[in-house]
């Protein structure tokens, strides 16, 4: 597994190295999961000192956390970590069920993603003949392959409002999303003409 372990305007020393990935470790073989790699920052955030972890699966999930602690460092990993292992408790059922029958890992797709100007005036200037988006920043997403149960299931792990995906059964880009009621939406456009 590949760690990236860094901090934001923090020292981070190799004993909280080594801990962080003992720790990871000993988390994701509890759980019988493949991690590929796993990035840990640590920050300011105010008056707390934070903890962002994100740990790639190797079945193509995303386990993502997020603590933060007044005084220890050490604690607002700890509360990250307790987060993750909540997250792999909560989803080992599925997990299983849903990947007994993957062979392979999940195959990714890469696809540009722009980050576009809210100012709309700029949008004017630049074009002469109606409305032109001004691209801020141009960078690659990836785009896994899943069914749509493993595209929920990888929303909720990695807390995120909605993901793309290409649908595992035709190929088609979907998305799922977090609906203001609660539940979850399903996008699939292939039946569009």
């Amino acid at each position: 597994m590949r760690y990236q372990i860094s901090g934001k305007q923090i020292d981070v020393g190799e004993a909280l190295m080594t801990h962080v990935k003992a720790e990871l470790e000993e988390v994701f073989e509890k759980y019988q999961q493949r991690p590929t790699d796993a990035t840990v920052i640590f920050s300011r955030d105010a008056h707390n000192l934070a903890c962002d972890g994100v740990v790639h699966l190797s079945t193509g999930l995303t386990v993502q956390a997020r603590a933060a602690d007044p005084d220890n460092i050490y604690a607002a990993f700890e509360k990250c970590r307790e987060k993750m292992d909540k997250q792999l408790r909560r989803y080992k059922r599925r997990l299983k069920d849903h990947h007994k029958d993957r062979t392979e890992p999940v195959v990714f797709a890469a696809a540009p993603s722009y980050v576009l100007s809210a100012d709309e005036d700029a949008w004017e200037d630049q074009a002469e003949d109606g409305l032109q988006p001004l691209i801020v920043a141009e960078t690659e997403l990836r785009v896994p392959t899943l069914s749509v149960g493993d595209a929920v299931m990888q929303m909720e792990l990695a807390g995120a409002p909605m993901l793309v995906f290409r649908n595992e059964k035709h190929g088609g880009v979907n998305v799922v999303h977090r609906r203001d009621d609660g539940n979850v939406g399903w996008i699939d456009p292939r039946n569009l003409a």
